[in-house]
Protein backbone atom coordinates (compact mmCIF):
# COMPACT_ATOMS: atom_id res chain seq x y z
CA UNK A 1 0.00 0.00 0.00
CA UNK A 2 1.63 3.41 -0.99
CA UNK A 3 2.52 5.67 2.20
CA UNK A 4 0.23 7.94 1.18
CA UNK A 5 -3.03 6.41 1.52
CA UNK A 6 -5.09 6.36 4.76
CA UNK A 7 -7.70 4.19 5.61
CA UNK A 8 -10.66 4.74 8.20
CA UNK A 9 -13.60 2.54 9.32
CA UNK A 10 -16.45 3.35 10.38
CA UNK A 11 -19.46 1.05 11.52
CA UNK A 12 -23.25 1.46 12.65
CA UNK A 13 -23.55 1.09 16.21
CA UNK A 14 -27.21 1.44 16.09
CA UNK A 15 -29.63 4.28 17.27
CA UNK A 16 -28.17 6.75 14.87
CA UNK A 17 -24.46 5.98 16.19
CA UNK A 18 -21.45 5.00 14.46
CA UNK A 19 -17.99 4.23 15.60
CA UNK A 20 -15.05 5.73 13.77
CA UNK A 21 -11.72 3.88 13.49
CA UNK A 22 -8.57 6.37 12.02
CA UNK A 23 -5.61 4.76 10.77
CA UNK A 24 -4.45 5.40 14.23
CA UNK A 25 -6.57 3.03 15.93
CA UNK A 26 -8.53 5.08 18.63
CA UNK A 27 -11.57 4.83 17.99
CA UNK A 28 -14.21 7.80 18.08
CA UNK A 29 -18.02 7.39 19.05
CA UNK A 30 -20.12 9.58 16.06
CA UNK A 31 -23.47 10.29 16.64
CA UNK A 32 -25.78 11.37 13.64
CA UNK A 33 -28.63 12.63 15.82
CA UNK A 34 -27.68 16.18 16.05
CA UNK A 35 -30.36 17.13 18.89
CA UNK A 36 -28.68 14.00 21.42
CA UNK A 37 -25.42 15.67 21.48
CA UNK A 38 -23.90 12.24 23.11
CA UNK A 39 -20.94 12.81 20.75
CA UNK A 40 -19.83 14.65 17.90
CA UNK A 41 -21.35 14.78 14.89
CA UNK A 42 -19.40 14.63 11.23
CA UNK A 43 -19.53 17.78 10.97
CA UNK A 44 -17.98 19.24 14.30
CA UNK A 45 -15.42 16.76 13.88
CA UNK A 46 -14.71 18.66 10.79
CA UNK A 47 -14.59 21.98 12.30
CA UNK A 48 -12.61 20.33 15.39
CA UNK A 49 -9.86 18.85 12.53
CA UNK A 50 -9.66 21.82 10.39
CA UNK A 51 -8.68 23.80 14.28
CA UNK A 52 -6.62 20.98 15.57
CA UNK A 53 -4.38 20.97 12.19
CA UNK A 54 -3.54 24.53 12.16
CA UNK A 55 -3.14 24.93 16.23
CA UNK A 56 -0.61 21.73 15.56
CA UNK A 57 1.38 23.76 13.22
CA UNK A 58 1.28 27.12 15.18
CA UNK A 59 2.23 25.78 18.47
CA UNK A 60 5.08 23.83 16.64
CA UNK A 61 6.65 26.90 14.84
CA UNK A 62 6.34 28.79 17.54
CA UNK A 63 8.19 26.80 20.03
CA UNK A 64 11.15 26.36 17.16
CA UNK A 65 11.32 30.08 17.17
CA UNK A 66 11.52 30.36 21.17
CA UNK A 67 8.36 31.65 21.97
CA UNK A 68 7.81 31.70 25.85
CA UNK A 69 4.17 30.19 25.45
CA UNK A 70 2.44 29.60 28.65
CA UNK A 71 -0.93 28.53 26.95
CA UNK A 72 -2.50 28.43 23.68
CA UNK A 73 -5.99 28.20 22.10
CA UNK A 74 -7.76 27.89 18.94
CA UNK A 75 -12.01 29.42 18.54
CA UNK A 76 -13.36 28.44 15.48
CA UNK A 77 -16.55 29.42 14.00
CA UNK A 78 -17.73 27.74 11.00
CA UNK A 79 -21.27 29.06 8.55
CA UNK A 80 -22.66 26.44 6.56
CA UNK A 81 -24.63 26.99 3.54
CA UNK A 82 -28.86 27.18 4.09
CA UNK A 83 -29.29 24.41 1.87
CA UNK A 84 -28.44 20.84 1.12
CA UNK A 85 -25.87 19.67 1.20
CA UNK A 86 -25.10 22.27 3.65
CA UNK A 87 -21.26 22.82 2.89
CA UNK A 88 -19.15 24.93 4.86
CA UNK A 89 -18.81 28.07 3.35
CA UNK A 90 -16.67 30.08 5.39
CA UNK A 91 -14.04 29.32 8.61
CA UNK A 92 -12.58 32.07 11.05
CA UNK A 93 -9.96 30.61 12.77
CA UNK A 94 -8.86 32.67 15.86
CA UNK A 95 -5.74 31.87 17.67
CA UNK A 96 -5.60 32.97 21.67
CA UNK A 97 -1.69 32.78 22.35
CA UNK A 98 -0.65 33.24 26.23
CA UNK A 99 3.06 33.79 26.74
CA UNK A 100 5.87 36.10 28.00
CA UNK A 101 7.18 38.39 25.64
CA UNK A 102 5.84 36.60 22.46
CA UNK A 103 6.56 38.51 19.35
CA UNK A 104 3.41 39.29 17.10
CA UNK A 105 5.80 38.99 14.01
CA UNK A 106 6.34 35.17 14.80
CA UNK A 107 2.64 34.32 15.47
CA UNK A 108 1.84 35.72 11.99
CA UNK A 109 4.50 34.39 10.52
CA UNK A 110 3.43 30.99 12.36
CA UNK A 111 -0.33 31.50 11.63
CA UNK A 112 0.58 32.55 7.58
CA UNK A 113 2.76 29.76 7.25
CA UNK A 114 -0.28 26.90 8.54
CA UNK A 115 -2.65 28.46 6.19
CA UNK A 116 -0.41 28.23 3.07
CA UNK A 117 1.78 25.66 3.25
CA UNK A 118 1.38 23.13 5.93
CA UNK A 119 -2.04 22.92 7.37
CA UNK A 120 -3.66 19.69 4.80
CA UNK A 121 -6.94 19.94 6.58
CA UNK A 122 -7.24 23.64 5.82
CA UNK A 123 -5.60 23.15 1.94
CA UNK A 124 -8.81 20.32 1.50
CA UNK A 125 -11.35 22.36 2.39
CA UNK A 126 -10.22 25.40 0.95
CA UNK A 127 -11.05 25.13 -2.88
CA UNK A 128 -15.09 25.54 -1.44
CA UNK A 129 -15.08 27.36 1.72
CA UNK A 130 -13.24 30.46 2.57
CA UNK A 131 -10.50 30.74 5.73
CA UNK A 132 -10.13 33.76 7.51
CA UNK A 133 -7.71 34.14 10.31
CA UNK A 134 -7.08 36.27 13.62
CA UNK A 135 -4.85 36.24 16.64
CA UNK A 136 -4.60 37.80 20.62
CA UNK A 137 -1.38 37.71 22.41
CA UNK A 138 -1.97 37.99 26.10
CA UNK A 139 1.39 38.06 28.30
CA UNK A 140 1.52 36.07 30.86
Amino acid sequence: MATNTYTATVSYAGDEFFIGTPPSGHAQVIDTNGDRKAAPTPVEMLLVAVAGCTAADVISILLKKRQQVTDYRVDITGTRAEDHPRKFTAFHINHIVHGRSVSEKAVADAIELSDTKYCSVAATVRPTAAITTSYEIVEA
